[in-house]
């Protein structure tokens, strides 16, 4: 039975194969009530994959996968009901018009907000009389956002909403999400391999690689257990050096970078002993860090 405490999403163990490729490799992952969890990883990860199980679209083969504390699969109008969808796709009926489009997506969700629509649409700057084949990608993207929010879901899915998108209106789709969840509360489970984005609208961050969650952690953790430290050598080095707690060491001859995982003091020391000046401390960015997260290959959940 589906209790107020229970997570909007909870995935535990999910394996999934297409033939010999192996999409998603006993994935665990829970989206708080309340939080929006930014999926960062790069095309073909498996993050869509992912999403499919979320929306009932595949069937989990190993494993299991539950929103609102439902099986998507066993229970897709309770379920969906719920839920607003933004594809990268955005497959829309193009014969129509938005506001035909507005009036047929409310005929199927007995809480559509009209007036919330409208403001929507207004926002957005979308014509009513403009027909679907006829708007841009990035019209299409906002007609897309707007029918998924116009009915005030639990729970928001976006798979690469912005993908494709020149800048001004990737910015216009980020600020409504933002505005959304700071109003209304909701929670979002967002899909991007665009660091900026996740990095701007998230409050818990998961890293997939390879169909493996290689981290899973409050954005503000990842920010504070990570450090990048610039060292300098007195004589050149011809191999990097070997520092217990670095993710990923780059550099050549005299300087290298460091990005360490927590401990940045243990580094310091070690580096030290090593003989090197520390030249420069400042917080890496959040693509710096899956960069290294993904070349180590790092144990799931490890922050």
């Amino acid at each position: 039975m589906n209790t107020v405490s229970t997570a909007p999403i909870e995935i535990k163990n999910l394996t999934r194969r297409f033939q010999r490729k192996l999409a998603l490799d006993d994935v665990s992952l829970a989206v708080p009530r309340g939080c929006v969890l930014g999926l960062v990883g790069e095309n073909g990860a498996g993050k869509t994959t992912l999403i499919k199980h979320v929306l009932g679209l595949l069937t989990a083969e190993q494993g299991s996968v539950r929103v609102f504390g439902l099986d998507p699969v066993a229970n897709p109008p309770v379920v969906l009901s719920r839920l607003g969808y933004v594809s990268e796709a955005r497959d829309l009926p193009p014969w129509m018009r938005i506001d035909e489009l507005l009036r047929y997506t409310q005929a199927f969700y007995p809480h559509w907000d009209e007036a919330y629509a409208e403001k929507l649409r207004e926002q957005f700057n979308l014509d009513p009389a403009a027909k679907i084949k006829h708007l841009s990608r990035g019209e299409l993207a906002k007609a897309a956002l707007l029918i998924a929010l116009a009915y005030r879901p639990e729970l928001l899915v976006l798979d690469e909403p912005s993908s494709g998108l020149d800048p001004m209106v990737r910015r216009d789709i980020l600020e409504a999400i933002v505005r959304t969840v700071a109003e209304e509360g909701r929670t979002v489970f967002f899909s991007s391999h665009l660091l900026d984005e996740i990095e701007r609208v998230s409050d818990r961050v998961a890293m997939i690689v390879q169909g493996r969650i290689i981290l899973d952690a409050p954005l503000d953790d990842i920010r504070e257990g990570h450090h990048h430290i610039t060292l300098r050598f007195s004589q050149a080095q011809l191999k990097p050096p070997k520092l217990a707690r670095a993710l990923s060491v780059n550099g050549s001859g005299q300087e290298w970078s460091v990005l360490c995982n927590g401990g940045r003091q243990e580094v310091i020391a070690e580096a030290t002993g090593m003989g090197a000046q520390v030249v420069e401390q400042r917080s890496p960015t959040l693509d710096e860090i899956f960069l290294a997260r993904a070349g180590q290959g790092a144990p799931k959940g490890v922050v």
